[in-house]
């Protein structure tokens, strides 16, 4: 995990850096991958008070980033209250890791077997057709019995042994592969 302390507007010093350090340490007791932790320190001045900030940007392997921001007139206090709330944050994320795999066999394979008949009676139906390939057709006749027929399609050998397609397009004329 790597640990980076930022001061803006103020002169951090080697107790409040140990504190810091203190503080992201305990974050590593919930065995998530913490990649890194960018923790900001900073004062700002509001109507004549002065107001600590701790910003904590935590980076997760594979999981969102979690940034809390804490305002206080005292900096350990804005320190240990960022701590807090990141673990509280980190305790959700870890528990919710933990539900994911507190699924039961059988609910699993329930699950499983009602997304497959989801998935069945979702797809659409192919019923499949036999050709008569076997004699060469004339365009014409082929043509002939299209327009007769309700079919959208025809499929055919012509008299070079070349197996074609007749079709109707939208605008009411036929089309030829």
């Amino acid at each position: 995990m790597n640990i980076s302390i930022t001061g803006r507007h103020l002169e951090l010093t080697e107790p409040i850096k140990a504190h810091i350090n203190a503080s992201v340490e305990t974050l590593s007791r919930y065995n998530m991958d913490v990649i890194s932790v960018n923790v900001v320190a900073s004062t700002q001045t509001r109507k004549g008070n002065d107001h600590s900030v701790i910003e904590f940007v935590i980076q997760l392997a594979h999981k969102n980033s979690i940034v809390i921001s804490q305002n206080d007139k005292d900096l350990y206090a804005a320190i240990d209250l960022a701590t807090d709330r990141a673990s509280k944050a980190m305790r959700r994320l870890h528990e919710q890791d933990k539900a994911h795999y507190k699924v039961g066999m059988n609910e699993a394979k329930a699950e499983i077997a009602d997304v497959k008949e989801t998935e069945l009676n979702s797809e659409d139906e192919i019923v499949p057709v036999r050709l008569d390939l076997y004699k060469p057709q004339e365009v014409e006749d082929v043509l002939n019995e299209l327009k007769q027929s309700n079919n959208i399609f025809s499929i055919f050998l012509d008299s070079d042994d070349k197996t074609r397609v007749l079709y109707k397009r939208d605008d009411g004329k036929f089309g030829l592969y």
